[in-house]
């Protein structure tokens, strides 16, 4: 379970080298805030003007906030990352926007400038600020249609830019696109893995993700084991593999709408019943919360988490694990997206309990868990380097705080940040993969 530190360091240097292939497009100033206010007003429902007319600005926001813990700039604090939206909303859809519009200043391109900052590197999209609003304000999906506006009038951050075009015009991320996954299936079967590749008719779709091809291939090979031992009719396609969802990210709805096309249509095709997505907390939500949203219709099969499949085959007595030799004590980490927004807590440390193994928590878990600082894309930005340590520390000093053996994690992304934030700091704490950890004990059921 050990990570390719030639192939990390390789990756590492692929993110500093996004920002040159970012699609460059000239627009006007005027140009730009008109495709922001476009999205403002589509996105701009009775659900958003409401929380837009609720907060009382109590601050308690700021205290969820890992960016505004970390460092005490008030910029940080969400409410303040929407301010650009409060004021548009307050001039152009307020039932009082007559009374408001000379009082209020108006929104334009050079804050669209401004504001990315603060709603990509400064914002996970972790969702904690939602769950410790008294008032119960969706603050993220405010900042998620602040990214989307800023991503229409062409401003997000350029390594987010360069991954989403790829992904839509070329069907890949991070370079990895079919061929690359294929040499890698001819790889795990060469070292024997009967890989099922591109089968006419499965139950079930098995997604992955670039990251995964690239730094983590054991995880896909212990994804493969899973579903083998647990008797699944599974196949995974070379069309629509990636799970990764970089619309979502970057705030590109056409981008994400493709790529949740993409998997549907490959489900569809082999008659799948049940997509299982892997260690990815935003793919998940993606998918599973908000794919029949963007896709306007109900979708034909179940999604499930790689970490739900195994609670579920674990449950139906399919599935069986031993204790590990590595450790006896671990802590789970959250991701967000798979947690507070997808609601997955309990599976994961119930596979890890079956183990035999302590698991200790953080002081803040669950719910209330803290953020990697790594999630949402803001890994790929390099300008946002140092203000992800400084989220990376808090995080860092919960978990030495927990004093278990290992960190196990349900999320490549988060793998990837803790990974990067440890190499940054010299913090030697194994940082696991929960399907590859529960790969490799599998038992006899």
């Amino acid at each position: 379970m050990s990570v390719d530190r030639a192939a990390f360091e390789d990756f590492r240097k692929s993110l500093s080298e996004l920002a040159a292939r970012a699609p460059r497009e000239e627009l006007t100033d005027g140009q730009r805030m008109s495709r922001a206010r476009q999205v403002f007003m589509r996105r701009l429902d009775r659900r958003l003007a409401f929380d837009m007319e609720t907060c009382i600005h109590c601050g308690m926001c700021s205290e969820a906030c890992h960016f505004f813990v970390a460092t005490g700039d008030a910029r940080y604090a969400p409410v303040y990352k929407v301010e650009p939206l409060r004021r548009f909303y307050r001039r152009e859809v307020s039932p009082l926007r007559l009374l408001y519009r000379p009082f209020t200043k108006g929104v334009d391109a050079n804050d669209l400038r401004e504001w990315c900052e603060l709603v990509y590197e400064a914002c996970t999209g972790c969702g904690r600020c939602d769950m410790m609003c008294p008032m119960g304000i969706n603050i993220s999906t405010a900042i998620n249609v602040m990214r989307e506006g800023i991503a229409a009038a062409g401003l997000a951050p350029d390594e987010l830019a360069a991954l989403t075009d790829a992904q839509r015009e070329d069907n890949a991320v991070f370079g990895v696109g079919a061929a690359e996954l294929k040499a890698l299936v001819e790889k795990f079967r060469g070292d024997g893995a009967d890989f099922r590749l591109d089968r006419e008719r499965a139950d079930v779709l098995l997604l992955t993700t670039a990251v995964e091809v690239r730094l983590f291939p054991e995880s896909i090979r212990a994804a493969a084991t899973i579903l083998d031992r647990a008797g699944a009719d599974w196949t995974m396609s070379s069309a629509a593999f990636e799970a990764t969802s970089t619309g979502l990210i970057s705030g590109d709805r056409a981008a994400r709408k493709i790529a949740l096309a993409r998997i549907a249509d490959a489900a569809k095709a082999c008659g799948a019943k049940t997509v299982v997505v892997p260690e990815s907390g935003h793919a998940y939500q993606a998918l599973r919360w908000e794919g029949a949203d963007d896709l306007g219709v109900s979708l034909p099969f179940e999604v499930l988490a790689l970490s739900e499949f195994i609670a579920r085959e674990m449950a139906a007595g399919r599935l069986a694990l031993r204790k590990p030799a590595e450790f006896g004590s671990v802590t789970y980490h959250d991701p967000c997206r798979l947690g507070r927004q997808g609601g997955v807590y309990e599976e994961p440390r119930e596979i890890l309990k079956s183990m035999g193994v302590d698991v200790r928590d953080t002081e803040a878990n669950r719910r209330e868990n803290l953020c990697c600082g790594g999630g949402c894309g803001e890994y790929a930005i390099g300008r946002g380097a140092n203000l992800r340590q400084r989220a990376f520390d808090l995080k860092r000093h919960e978990l030495d705080a927990a004093g278990a053996d290992a960190v196990v994690t349900g999320c490549v992304n988060c793998r990837v940040n803790l990974l990067t934030g440890a190499a940054n700091s010299g913090w030697d704490t194994p940082i696991l993969s929960l399907a590859e950890t529960v790969a490799a004990n599998l038992a006899e059921p």
